[in-house]
């Protein structure tokens, strides 16, 4: 038998512990040793003693989805600011990266994750490219999948975004279904009997919900709820009175496309709890969904709670209604902000030699529009992912239309230099300027929109110029952020990354712009969600899965 006497390394006394076993909070000490906790209550000692002083401690928080590479930094950086938010464990598919550079995105994730102390658990993407349509570096298939099971940080399969083939049980995508028995949907507006067949053939979960009887529907047919609220999806207070004591298992947050800045200034998952405490939610069932409900749903049995045999990540609270993190613990350690400041830089060779990037800069006849009638127009809803497709009366000599908010917006492709597609779109709001940038989902060729040809060419020209950036134009005046790793992140720290996109959004503040442009922009060619986007072959219906003409009829 152990001498209890000298189990632990570190005695963690006098804390008032959230445990989401049971939903309450327990004053009592916890031991660890080797990083896990081995016990809890009275009894124990060890070789330290921390007081906790009466502080509120939960368990590390986990985003049950995330695209690392939409906050527009490296992993290291990633891991070096959500940590400082109580966040210790994050579930990511790497898809963004894979679209751009294969299966050597993939392994540079992995490689990239293992030097750091937030945990990266990858979910293999799907769905690259998103859909037959759609082009990338590499297609990816269950063959170029399957070496990836069983590695150390790969625990399962991303978001299936080909909702025809599981449905139709495309024989491509059933073979990527057998891959593992972890798997991640994506269902907007799915519903009926169309939803029963998708959930039949696998799938779990689902962060595309957008509407209370959307989500009612697919937590009652069994799928774990993830409650999103990126920095333009935000579904958390249309979804949160799903939430209640017999839900709240089946529900996890997710961030799943957070820039920088967003996470700079209002948090990561600690910003959901928060969130969801101010719109009625019981704290107690709000930690828990940031806690115990993703660890479960991923079988990730050794985290989740302060518990014996888990890992010892929680964080330290000011105060529980406002879920201010005042310490991050991982594995029984404290993140301090210089253990964090030494964190590795990811090499980037070999892949920094293999994305490519063939976009060149389109001449003024390439996005022009010709015709008049009735048009097709992309309408960015706020706050949400989907568009509507406006049928709208246009005349090829009156765009831009401001005074109905109606732009030209141009996808030059980053892979087939000569495929340039043009659309209208509605509500970005720019009354002047234009704005481009290499992150355009799922594909990440270069996506621009604006005022006028001139600057939309401009700006374009500035994203070649860096082989991938974020730009900003303002007449004479312009603002790039160069996006250095697969035109997709910075290898700048993230407080200059912060930066980098407090000076864009002056210029697109100046201009007129929606809140957070660019994200939205990046949405746009997102051929997968409803209803009509914009691709480098023109507008593409999504509702009926084909291109379209921006024009009805001929005029």
């Amino acid at each position: 038998m152990n001498n209890w006497e000298d189990s632990a390394d570190i005695i963690f006394k006098n804390g008032i512990v959230f445990n989401p076993l049971t939903c309450e909070w327990l004053h009592e000490d916890f031991a660890v040793r080797d990083g896990i906790v081995i016990g809890t209550g009275p009894g124990y000692s060890g070789k330290q003693e921390i007081d906790l002083k009466s502080s509120h401690v939960v368990p590390g928080f986990i985003d049950a989805h995330v695209h690392i590479e939409s906050s527009l930094l490296t992993p290291n950086e990633y891991a070096r600011l959500v940590m400082q938010h109580g966040t210790t464990t994050v579930i990511a598919d790497p898809h963004e990266i894979a679209n751009v550079c294969g299966t050597a995105g993939i392994e540079y994730m992995l490689q990239a994750n293992q030097d750091i102390p937030l945990d990266v658990l990858i979910m293999l993407p799907s769905c690259v490219p998103a859909t037959p349509i759609d082009e990338c570096a590499m297609t990816l298939s269950a063959d170029n999948l399957r070496p990836f099971i069983g590695r150390e940080g790969v625990i399962g399969l991303g978001e299936m975004m080909n909702v025809p083939g599981v449905i139709n049980r495309d024989s491509v995508v059933m073979e990527k279904l057998t891959l593992t028995s972890i798997r991640d949907g994506h269902t907007p507006f799915l519903t009926g009997p169309m939803l029963d067949q998708y959930i039949a053939s696998g799938l779990q979960s689902d962060h595309e919900t957008t509407i209370l009887i959307e989500g009612k529907e697919k937590l009652q047919k069994g799928m774990y709820l993830f409650i999103r609220e990126g920095s333009t999806e935000r579904n958390l207070n249309h979804l949160i009175p799903l939430v209640t004591t017999c839900t709240s298992s089946r529900c996890c947050f997710c961030t799943d496309d957070r820039h920088a800045d967003m996470l700079v200034t209002s948090g990561h998952i600690d910003d959901c709890i928060r969130k969801a405490i101010t719109q009625g939610c019981e704290p107690e069932l709000a930690f828990r969904m940031a806690t115990l409900s993703p660890a479960e749903r991923f079988q990730l049995f050794d985290r989740g709670a302060i518990s014996p045999g888990r890992i010892a990540d929680f964080c330290v609270l000011e105060n529980v209604r406002d879920c201010r993190v005042c310490a991050t613990y991982k594995k029984g350690t404290l993140i301090t902000p210089d253990t964090l400041k030494t964190l590795p830089s990811q090499p980037l060779s070999p892949l920094s030699q293999q994305w490519p990037f063939k976009t060149r800069t389109p001449t003024p006849d390439e996005i022009r529009i010709r015709g008049e009638g009735t048009a097709r127009v992309i309408r960015i809803q706020e706050g949400q992912i989907g568009t509507k497709a406006e049928y709208l009366s246009v005349s090829d000599k009156n765009i831009p239309d401001l005074s109905r908010d109606i732009l030209k917006i141009v996808v030059a492709s980053r892979y087939y230099p000569d495929n340039i597609g043009v659309g209208l779109v509605q509500g970005l709001g720019l009354k002047r300027g234009a704005l481009a940038s290499s992150v355009s989902h799922d594909s990440h060729n270069v996506i621009a929109a604006g005022t006028s040809d001139t600057e939309i060419i401009a700006a374009i020209g500035t994203v070649v110029k860096h082989k991938g950036a974020m730009v900003a134009r303002d007449g004479s005046a312009e603002v790039s952020l160069p996006l250095s790793l697969a035109g997709l992140m910075s290898e700048l720290p993230y407080e200059e990354v912060n930066e980098a996109l407090a000076g864009l959004h002056e210029i697109t503040d100046a201009c007129g712009a929606i809140k957070d442009p660019f994200m939205y922009l990046s949405f746009l060619a997102l051929s997968v969600i409803p209803e009509i986007r914009v691709t480098t072959k023109g507008v593409f219906d999504v509702n009926r899965f084909c291109n379209a003409s921006i024009f009805m009829k001929e005029s």
